[in-house]
């Protein structure tokens, strides 16, 4: 099993088990803002699935129907969990006015309900931790996704936990939706960034321009005389081509073994990349 699977695998688990806590804690207790995050943690649960699927399917190799790769389905699976995250935060939003426009309040077992957000937070820290660690070594934009999301929750979690914190000390009950819709716009804050990041890639969005200014560096180092360079991503995988010009006189079997050392500096340096030059006589 690859790191990326495996990861994705801990992720479906932690939030499995953390949903179940969080139901559990906000029934008891009565609070729409321990059930809001049950219903974010449910929406982690989704965007960890898909992450898992996405994953599997994005290390695929090219077929005669994909002949470029599967990368992209983890750029598909990025705005899909965007747009559940949106949704979500959307009928927390609407549920907290309901609690605001008259719908009694009544608060109970408010320091389980604030153990239990504080537990998610410790679990998600550490579960997010590793997924960013994982997404940073295979440039997966699905795992980068999933930390996202779990790294959102251990903020929204604090935030719940706070907010019961200060209902134990004041009394005020009506915090509890107050805190419930804080938590819903810093959820639909991330899931536009997310949103952003997922989305561009399927556009052919070319390399981040410090990323280009590096590629450019490298170029210049191998003494490469070059034009036309265009990159692009594609999930974790990367696409660059060029066109390259060499002396005339130089054979087709030397203008290869060129075009094979260029390449092979650079998918040295650059994980998943692939390499399409194109020779011009100079």
């Amino acid at each position: 099993m690859n790191a990326k699977v495996s990861v994705a695998r801990l992720s479906i688990a932690s939030n499995t088990a953390l949903i179940i806590m969080k139901l559990a804690a906000g029934i008891i207790s009565g609070s729409v803002s321990i059930i809001s995050e049950a219903i974010h943690s449910s929406m982690d649960l989704v965007a960890a699935l898909i992450a898992f699927f996405s994953v599997r399917v994005s290390d695929n190799p090219p077929d005669s129907r994909h002949p470029y790769g599967h990368g992209k389905v983890e750029n598909i699976s990025g705005v899909i969990e965007a747009l559940l995250i949106f949704v979500a935060a959307i009928w927390i939003i609407l549920e907290a006015v309901k609690k605001l426009g008259g719908e009694s309040i009544e608060l109970e077992s408010v320091g389980i309900g604030s153990l239990v957000m504080l537990i998610s937070a410790l679990v998600n820290t550490f579960v997010s931790m590793r997924l960013y660690k994982v997404a940073k070594e295979t440039n997966s934009v699905a795992l980068e996704a999933d930390a996202l999301h779990l790294k959102t929750d251990v903020y929204t979690s604090l935030g719940v936990a706070a907010g019961l914190g200060l209902i134990m000390l004041t009394g005020i009950e009506i915090l509890d939706p107050i805190v419930a819709m804080l938590v819903a716009t810093f959820i639909i804050f991330e899931s536009y960034q997310l949103l952003k990041r997922a989305f561009s890639p399927l556009l052919d969005t070319a390399w981040q321009e410090n990323e280009i200014e590096d590629l450019e560096n490298k170029l210049k180092q191998l003494q490469v005389n070059y034009h036309d360079l265009r990159t692009r991503i594609a999930g974790n995988y990367r696409f660059l081509d060029l066109h390259i010009q060499i002396p005339e006189n130089v054979s087709v079997g030397d203008a290869h073994k060129y075009c094979d050392k260029i390449e092979g500096e650079l998918t040295s340096v650059y994980k998943n990349l692939n390499v399409t030059i194109h020779v011009e006589p100079s």
